[in-house]
């Protein structure tokens, strides 16, 4: 049985359609054009429809969070002073292995379900917390599992190269990762791509040109953290290496602008964690003009993006890099479901593909931005079914 709505207008994931329509059958889109073009009834609808969103970088699954971190750095304390004092990646990570895994599904599931409020319909999940093999495969188990209790569409990234765990040389971790960890997670199928944080104060390229080769050789794609804190040539080298994306690149050289904008490698900018940690925005226009692909996410985590709003995201992204409106909408639906190699499934609104989409309390998409801190959505749905 055909169902069709009728909205005054309609973003698809890459072109905007007045006075269109959207039919499904079967959870799968039939029709999305113009109401002119389709033949049987719609009911109509108030507001404007676009896509689900899809949040391609998040770090569920954790447990607990970090505000008094947020605090500390209110008084002048940094990113850096936080990690080197036992904070940061390592506190998650000791409140992770104290909580029993009902305990930490408890905790995310309320948080999935807030975000599916917000329109977030297809997300990544990452390790990360981990920090010795045995921990970093039970979190990539509990992000299968949260992946199985909730509405979303979810990938897990094994974030095998978070930070060097506490006792170990960070050599002797690489050699841990790409000789244990990433083939244990291959061969339980627990991920569905390998992720790197380079930076002076975690791995080097070196590092990330070894995990590279072990993630590639089990066929799982490369992600790599990129220039969050300062110019470390990650851009650049994981565009050489192939990855599916360079994520924050607040620092990124001018040559690793043009690398990206000739590289298929997509630049995944987090404008949330910019805002908290009151960080030098990347170079977003200019990644643009250079031709890069730009996906947007939220970056949700306890310590420095505590934010689950795709539409929260979206906005900042407007005001602070400057994106418009349908730029930020096209970043934060189709490319971000490439990110996740979901793109022939999800993360536009054209024939075969899911129908994931959300309607919002405005004809006009420019009113996400327009309006931070208010959830734009009047219903969410997923194959077409209402969920929030």
């Amino acid at each position: 049985m055909t169902e069709a709505i009728a909205t005054p207008q309609l973003f698809t994931g890459d072109r905007v359609v007045e006075n269109a329509v959207l039919a499904w059958e079967g959870g799968l889109v039939s029709y999305a054009g113009p109401a002119a073009g389709f033949r049987g009834d719609a009911e109509p609808v108030p507001g404007g429809v676009v896509p689900g969103f899809v949040d391609c970088h998040t770090h569920l699954p954790f447990f607990g969070w970090r505000a008094d971190e947020f605090e500390a750095r209110l008084t002048g304390r940094s990113y850096r002073d936080v990690h080197g004092e036992g904070g940061g990646i390592a506190r998650s990570a000791r409140m992770l292995a104290a909580a029993s895994d009902d305990e930490v599904l408890e905790f995310c599931r309320p948080l999935a379900a807030e975000m599916l409020t917000h329109g977030t319909t297809a997300l990544e999940l990452k390790t990360g917390y981990g920090l010795s093999v045995e921990a970093e495969l039970r979190q990539a188990r509990l992000a299968r599992r949260l992946a199985s209790e909730i509405e979303q569409t979810c990938t897990v990234t094994l974030l095998a190269c978070h930070a060097v765990p506490e006792g170990m040389e960070r050599p002797d971790w690489v050699e841990a990762v790409c000789g244990e960890l990433i083939p244990a997670a291959a061969a339980e199928g627990l991920a569905d791509a390998v992720d790197v944080y380079v930076e002076d104060i975690a791995f080097t390229i070196d590092d990330l040109e070894a995990v590279a080769a072990a993630a590639g050789s089990r066929g799982l794609p490369l992600r790599v953290h990129a220039d969050q804190l300062g110019p470390s040539g990650a851009a650049e080298a994981a565009c050489r290496l192939g990855a599916h994306s360079a994520d924050h690149l607040n620092h990124v050289s001018a040559e690793g602008v043009r690398t990206l904008g000739a590289s298929p490698t997509i630049a995944v900018l987090l404008p949330a964690s910019t805002f908290m940690l009151r960080a030098d925005p990347p170079p977003a226009r200019a990644l643009i003009e250079a031709g890069a692909s730009i996906a947007l996410a939220t970056d949700f985590n306890p310590g420095t993006s505590p934010v689950l709003s795709m539409p929260e995201a979206i906005a900042i992204a407007c005001s602070l890099y400057r994106l418009e409106p349908i730029e930020a909408l096209r970043a934060a639906t189709a490319t971000a479901a490439r990110v996740l190699g979901l793109d022939g499934r999800l993360g536009t609104l054209e024939s075969g593909k899911r129908a994931d989409f959300v309607i919002l309390d405005s004809t006009d998409p420019a009113f996400i931005p327009y309006r931070p801190g208010h959830n734009p959505l009047r219903t969410v749905h997923l194959n077409g079914r209402q969920v929030a």
